[in-house]
């Protein structure tokens, strides 16, 4: 091997192979042995070693193989690889994913990158096949249905429309190859081109519009289609912050004017509160919580769920409730449920304020102000330990220096702007604390 151990991607493994002054990439997955060359590299013999990948969860990806020989004849070259064996080993995507979209609901999955929220979705259009269980659609079992028999249309993240062909030809495609009546497909076309504003750019190719404009064709792609449902895989993240705001809005106008069931993946939880009927938090390949936005927000049922949902993220800090009082150092609250040695407790930055007269409050030194008009964000710390959520980033800056001490957000009014360095107190509403048990990581209930 040449640069370093072999990369597994899903079931494929690369592995980069060199003999004499060749090199090349060796990809094996499970049906296929393919060869690219690479780069010169000097190297005069290589036998590969059994090797095995772990992934983050634990399961594991491995390949076994003997030799690799690399040969000439002639001008062309020939490859003799005799393998071991190529073995695949389980990797869980979904771990017991249940979940039943009504008709005309606007379904969110929302999750870190790598959850299995697109995995969810590729199976739902077909594009994957589930190990067990059963999807259906309406009242007929799919799990065998091609995707082009399914009666969905699906939008992906990098908009997928032929560069050689002209806005109305990427809208009539395919209905086109469904043989559709050329009336019927200027009918759809013109209809779903007056609803997306794109009457004037019809005789454009891709190359020529921008980012919005190429989302809402391949918007306007799947509109024509009428199917049973929309399948939407992070449409705005190639977008810039303006026109996610506009597309969103879009989104939101079309899907209230249409009604057809909708199911959209994004990572971006903004998306996830303003566009969704209801959503659905994943982590690792399970559902964390479904609910209504408001609901998931204003009672988070776990831990992951409080760090994810909320910008800025909720803060964690460890407590205990004891003898009818939560207990966060100096800070003492009203406490009615039962005694839990161990608790996180949780404050979202929005519901701190620079305390008043009287009312419990906590030490809190003000480190980064970060003013963004309408409001603006404190960075600061106080006395105590910080909880992970299991949300958090994993490159993630701290904008504080901790020690001894918590980091602690809070968002303020702009009237109420501190200075950086300030010591000062921040005030506590008792009722909009939320409570959870770090054994179990659950949410506890008051």
């Amino acid at each position: 091997t040449t640069g370093g151990p072999p990369v597994a991607t899903g079931f494929s493994l690369l592995l980069r192979v060199a003999r004499g002054r060749q090199a090349f990439e060796v990809i094996l997955d499970e049906r296929t042995v393919r060869f690219r060359p690479l780069f010169v590299h000097a190297l005069d013999q290589f036998v590969t070693q059994p090797w095995r990948h772990a992934q983050d969860d634990g399961s594991r990806v491995g390949v076994q193989f003997r030799q690799v020989r690399l040969a000439r004849r002639g001008r062309r070259r020939a490859f003799a690889v005799p393998l071991g064996c190529l073995r695949r080993l389980p990797i869980r995507s979904l771990d017991d994913l249940t979940l039943e979209v009504a008709d005309g609901e606007f379904l969110i999955l929302v999750g870190p990158s790598g959850c299995g929220k697109t995995t969810a979705l590729r199976l739902v259009a077909g594009l994957e096949k589930p190990t067990s269980g059963s999807i259906a659609i309406g009242d007929s079992v799919v799990n065998d249905v091609t995707p082009r028999d399914r009666d969905i249309a699906m939008v992906f993240q990098n908009y997928a429309l032929y560069p050689h062909m002209t806005v109305y030809r990427n809208l009539a495609f395919g209905l086109k190859e469904r043989h559709t009546p050329k009336p019927e497909i200027e009918r759809r076309v013109r209809e779903a081109s007056a609803m997306l504003g794109l009457d004037d750019l019809l005789d454009r190719r891709p190359a020529q519009l921008s980012g919005g404009q190429r989302q809402r064709v391949a918007m306007g792609r799947a509109l024509v289609r009428e199917p049973k449902a929309f399948l939407l895989d992070e449409p705005l993240s190639n977008l810039d912050a303006k026109l996610r705001v506009q597309m969103r809005a879009e989104l939101k106008r079309i899907h209230q004017r249409l009604g057809i069931t909708t199911i959209y993946v994004t990572h971006d939880q903004v998306e996830a509160m303003t566009l969704g009927d209801r959503i659905v938090v994943m982590s690792n390949g399970r559902v964390q919580q479904i609910g209504k936005p408001q609901e998931v927000y204003s009672r988070p049922k776990n831990l992951f769920v409080a760090g994810f949902i909320g910008s800025p993220p909720m803060n964690l800090l460890r407590g205990r409730c004891t003898d009818g009082c939560i207990r966060l150092g100096e800070l003492e609250l009203p406490w009615s449920g039962a005694d839990a040695p161990e608790v996180a407790v949780g404050l979202r930055p929005e519901d701190l304020r620079p305390a008043g007269d009287g009312g419990p409050s906590l030490e809190f030194v003000v480190d980064v102000v970060e003013p963004l008009g309408n409001e603006v964000v404190v960075h600061g710390t106080t006395p105590g330990t910080a909880v992970e959520s299991g949300a958090e980033d994993e490159a993630e800056i701290p904008l504080v220096t901790e020690g001894a001490r918590a980091a602690m957000t809070a968002v303020f009014e702009p009237a109420d702007e501190p200075s950086p360095g300030v010591r000062m107190r921040l005030g506590v509403a008792p009722e909009r604390v939320h409570i959870f048990d770090l054994r179990t990581r659950e949410a506890i209930g008051r």
